[in-house]
């Protein structure tokens, strides 16, 4: 999905990406690690770390969604698919302690061939 789709005014959109994903705004700050305030109140929802958080859920969806056919189906990897060499984790409880670079890291190894 184009990145457009998820923005508004040259932000992140939570309402836009909930649209895309078929599911709320609280739902989509959750799975950003992010508490509800952070995508109801709009100084809130510009802030820097609304707006990372955002970013590097949709930047792992957008990078799986080709594997997966779909991005209701990369979400629903996102949220529930443990990640080999991450102690069970997922890549959504990765993003949520701030690893979500770790998390890219491994797309692009599986990608390139490298069984992390």
């Amino acid at each position: 999905m184009a990145l457009v789709q998820y923005a508004d005014n040259g932000f992140f959109a939570p309402r836009k990406i909930a649209e895309a994903l078929r599911t709320t705004s609280e739902e989509v700050a959750r799975t950003a690690g992010l508490g509800r305030d952070a995508v109801q109140r709009k100084e809130r929802v510009r802030s820097d770390r609304t707006q990372k958080r955002l970013r590097e859920m949709v930047e792992i969806i957008n990078k799986v969604e080709p594997r997966f056919g779909s991005a209701l189906m990369a979400y629903a990897w996102y949220r529930s698919e443990p990640l080999p060499g991450f102690s069970g984790q997922t890549a959504m409880q990765l993003v949520r302690s701030g690893r979500a670079d770790e998390v890219l890291e491994y797309i692009d190894a599986v990608d390139a061939g490298v069984h992390a």
